[in-house]
């Protein structure tokens, strides 16, 4: 085996198109999400750019700390009609889920895969510009944007395709917001956090909840109330589901 290895890496190094190869599938297999997410972000930005700059004002990736912790929110767009707060999931495959689920399912071949329902996300993202800004919650619409790769069967309201996002936000055409539009935003972008260790500590966070949470339902310790899951009968057959329903109604 060691020697297969020598051998190989001397070939490579005799072939210096092999190498680069090389070189750019690992870097490819390693990057590949974050080069996904960066390009949803991108072409989410540029479709948002189309709408009319003397009725809407974009605010991207801004990160802002509520009482709850710091928040990062994908995209915010600012008019009369409301207040949008656009999540991005970049996913494709196929997407099912329905609002009030705590995990949605992406589809691929045979395998599922599981997330947490972007819904519930951006409510907390909601809640903490509501503290921030002092505005009541009616004002603000949540909308969860997933990209035209994916095929989307989810049961809920404002769950949208990037080709048809700007049409749901001019779908809202009644003044709601009282509030002057650039005083809002100038007030989001002076709290906006823009420390580079700040964000990476906000992502470290997320990991680490993210690790209690796996950790706790391997131990079959529901996340959300500290109750036992156990396996439950549903519509559409078993499911592992919290022994405290219905007050919490967490799925894993």
């Amino acid at each position: 085996m060691f020697n297969f290895v020598n051998a190989l890496i001397i070939e490579l190094f005799k072939n210096p198109f092999s190498l680069i190869l090389l070189i750019s599938g690992i870097l490819g297999t390693i990057y590949y999400k974050k080069f996904r997410g960066f390009m949803g972000e991108f072409w989410v930005k540029v479709e948002l750019n189309k709408l009319s700059k003397d009725k809407y004002i974009v605010l991207n990736n801004i990160m802002i700390k509520s009482s709850k912790g710091s928040h990062q929110i994908d995209h915010i767009v600012i008019s009369k009609y409301g207040i949008f707060v656009i999540e991005m999931k970049n996913y494709y495959g196929l997407i099912t889920g329905d609002e009030y689920k705590d995990k949605w399912t992406q589809h691929l071949g045979k395998n599922k895969y599981y997330f947490n329902n972007p819904i519930h996300q951006n409510y907390g993202h909601i809640k903490a510009l509501e503290e921030l800004l002092q505005i009541d919650n009616d004002k603000f619409i949540s909308i969860i944007c997933i990209s035209n790769q994916a095929k989307v069967k989810v049961t809920a309201k404002n769950v949208t395709q990037l080709d048809f996002l700007n049409q749901l936000i001019c779908s809202y055409d009644k003044e709601i917001l009282d509030d002057d539009i650039e005083s809002v935003k100038t007030k989001i972008e002076s709290n906006n956090i823009l420390d580079k260790e700040a964000r990476n500590e906000h992502v470290r966070n997320i990991k680490t909840a993210l690790k209690e949470t796996e950790h706790k339902v391997k131990n079959n310790i529901c996340p959300k109330c500290g109750g036992q899951l156990v396996e439950r009968n549903g519509k559409y057959g078993r499911f592992i589901g919290c022994s405290n329903y219905p007050r919490c109604k967490y799925i894993a």
